[in-house]
């Protein structure tokens, strides 16, 4: 294959890729080994299924119904671009007898729309609106890899890892925060063999291009007040959104901000330097100089000092994260959590506020025993030695690789009964 993101080469034969496909699948299901001519995509994929724990027999599982679903889309940012997504899929889906997903970040259908016998039929593997379509839920799929690889993918017949799936070929793209840059799901076309043509895979690429700009035109309209937005979930170095620019932050500057979101009531500069460095030896002089370097950055107005504090309130993705939580939220609270705060910081205070916010969510994830969400916490870079959820998703899923990967993480950290494993710095 020339492209890797293509699922089948113009001129290819259909009925012979599916053959081989076949063989491959049943090869990887056996020896847990997957021959060359599956594409690198997908065998990653299926790689990443496996570890989750899927089954080539399993189903989705449909975990938003009725007013839940209607309550989630209504307030998901896809819901302001869907007329504009109708509107370019609706004929394409309409003549070719296909269907028009999309779903969020995390792989739950939020809208599956299109020909009704079509609808009828994905209807029974439950490729309906509420279902979890992830990988690591059901395996290898155009939306659940899409978001999973944050890339345009097809994914044709038994290319799908779920055996019931795979009569179908599907093409998917994420949509991203124009803001941002963070993925909010993903829209996806589905239907027969005709769309393992190249150009549904650019189609579907353009129509999330099309609904990204549609966001950053409708951004404007999203509040009244220019609320400057501060991420720095997953990331070393966080991104300020303010007056329209979007600025990264160097580590330190990253670390100031943080602390003052979180202290309105504004912190003295001994505070500061507490709360930032670990050598209590750091001279005052040093602070000022990179609370100077700061202001220049932010421009006037927003950094006032005696005490430190920001002038005007500042929305963040752990602040986010913190709400949803108290709020008993647990699975907008895992939506919201990109990553560890800061992963690479070292300041005190910044390290015991990663600590808390991950030990609070992992907590809440272990108490509400839901599978799907373990395994996205343990299949995660930050959760893949995570010794109490992978306790947790294996006395809920006992399926073999999982029980597996818990014997070997025992095994590697010799980890006494009782042991409470320590969150990732």
């Amino acid at each position: 294959m020339t492209d890797p993101w293509v699922a089948l080469e113009p001129g290819a034969d259909p009925a012979e890729r599916v053959r081989v496909l076949r063989r491959a699948h049943e090869t990887f299901a056996v020896a847990g080994t997957v021959p060359q001519p599956v594409r690198s995509v997908v065998a990653d994929s299926w790689r990443r299924s496996a570890r989750a724990g899927v089954g080539p027999e399993g189903t989705a599982s449909v975990e938003l119904t009725d007013d839940d679903l209607g309550a989630y889309r209504a307030e998901h940012p896809l819901a302001r671009v869907m007329p504009l997504i109708r509107e370019l899929v609706g004929t394409f889906a309409a003549d070719g007898e296909h269907l028009l997903a999309v779903c969020d970040a995390q792989g739950r259908l939020l809208w599956v729309e299109g020909d009704p016998a079509t609808r009828r039929k994905a209807g029974r593997m439950n490729f309906v609106p509420g279902a979890r379509w992830a990988e690591t839920a059901v395996g290898t799929n155009a939306p659940g890899t899409a978001v999973a690889v944050d890339r345009p993918v097809q994914v044709f017949a038994a290319e799908h890892f779920i055996r019931r799936v795979q009569p179908w070929t599907c093409a998917a793209a994420p949509v991203h925060d124009p803001r941002t840059g963070r993925v909010l799901g993903a829209v996806d076309i589905t239907g027969g063999n005709g769309l393992a043509h190249p150009h549904s895979l650019g189609f579907v690429q353009a129509v999330a291009r099309a609904a990204e700009s549609q966001l950053a035109l409708l951004a404007p309209e999203q509040t009244s007040v220019d609320v400057p937005e501060l991420t720095a979930l997953g990331r070393d170095e966080a991104q300020l959104f303010l007056h329209g620019r979007k600025m990264r932050l160097s580590r330190r500057h990253s670390e100031i901000l943080v602390l003052l979101a979180r202290h309105p009531e504004g912190l003295t500069g001994d505070e500061l330097l507490c709360a930032l460095y670990e050598d209590e030896s750091v001279p005052p002089v040093t602070l000022r100089a990179e609370l100077a370097r700061l202001r220049r950055l932010l421009g006037p107005g927003l950094l006032a000092s005696r005490p430190y504090r920001l002038t005007s309130p500042v929305e963040s993705d752990v602040a986010i994260v913190e709400r949803r939580l108290e709020g008993g939220a647990v699975m907008g609270a895992a939506t919201a959590y990109t990553g560890p705060l800061l992963p690479g910081s070292q300041a005190p205070a910044v390290v015991r506020l990663r600590t808390r916010l991950a030990d609070g969510l992992r907590t809440a994830l272990i108490a509400r025993r839901d599978p799907d969400l373990l395994a996205d916490w343990a299949h995660a870079p930050w959760g893949e030695d995570d010794l109490d959820v992978w306790r947790a998703l294996a006395a809920i899923r006992p399926t073999a690789p999982v029980r597996s990967r818990l014997v070997a993480l025992e095994s590697e950290l010799a980890a006494p009964a009782g042991w409470s494993h320590r969150t990732p710095r």
